[in-house]
């Protein structure tokens, strides 16, 4: 079936770890892809591998965002914390001015900024937890994207502060029934196999829907879909899903600064 008119965009949380950039894995995936994520200081990334990210990046053309977390490199962001809301702000905004400086300086400006892990994570049920995040944004800019989880209140905060908004879902992570994503303790939170991300974002595309893991179905509408840099076999991933998409004829566009 041709899914004519469609279209996503696909991104991938990058400049995270030094040795899939040194490798080469890190621009392997570009080809795949519409949109980056540059990790800017918090739970991982520094000057040089912003630097190198956006440089792959706009190699690629590909638009570029910034991803924010906790500064909790020992844990790479991805544990939850209870961090007063004006810490958020400060970090938040302290990490993208950081990149959003870098990126200047290459030549490049970003175009939507996605938070990283525990604290997107956490934001999604947490509503002073997303307006410290859209607030530590609104003190760089409004004229970017903000991107949260497809279905949850997230969204309607970053609205409500005065941002365009893009609802996220993922090829490579499996759901609860609720719609949020299965927490990475359980083995089967990732999934590793190319061909079933490949179908699940054809289903997220197609019908804005996906399997949760308790086999109910599960609403998760999206403009932009992320694969994830350190899933093992991210590149194939990348570029099955890619192929999957294309060869279905959705459009596969990057998001766009209002």
């Amino acid at each position: 079936m041709k899914s004519g008119g469609l279209r996503i965009d696909l991104n991938c949380d990058m400049g995270e770890l030094p040795e899939v950039i040194a490798n080469g894995t890190q621009e392997s995936l570009m080809p795949s892809l519409t949109s980056v994520n540059v990790a800017c200081g918090g739970h991982a990334g520094d000057e040089q591998t912003m630097k190198t990210t956006i440089e792959q990046a706009l190699r690629w053309k590909l638009a570029i965002g910034a991803h924010p977390g906790y500064a909790d490199r020992a844990n790479f962001g991805r544990v939850e914390l209870d961090v007063a809301p004006k810490e958020i702000a400060a970090s938040v905004f302290d990490q993208v001015r950081a990149l959003a400086e870098i990126a200047a300086r290459c030549g490049a400006r970003l175009v939507h900024v996605k938070p990283h892990g525990a604290l997107y994570n956490q934001a999604v049920g947490n509503r002073a937890l997303a307006e410290a995040i859209a607030e530590g944004v609104a003190r760089w800019s409004r004229d970017v994207v903000l991107v949260g989880l497809a279905g949850s209140p997230m969204l309607d905060v970053f609205r409500e502060a005065g941002f365009v908004v893009a609802a996220e879902a993922f090829a490579d992570r499996r759901y609860e029934p609720d719609g949020t994503l299965r927490s990475r303790k359980f083995e089967d939170a990732l999934i590793r196999d190319p061909a079933e991300a490949g179908w699940q974002a054809l289903s997220i595309v197609e019908r804005g829907a996906v399997t949760a893991c308790d086999g109910t179905e599960v609403s998760v509408a999206a403009q932009t879909l992320c694969i994830h840099g350190d899933t093992p076999g991210a590149p194939e991933i990348a570029a099955t899903v890619a192929r999957i998409l294309r060869e279905a004829g959705v459009t596969v566009r990057a998001l766009s600064r209002p």
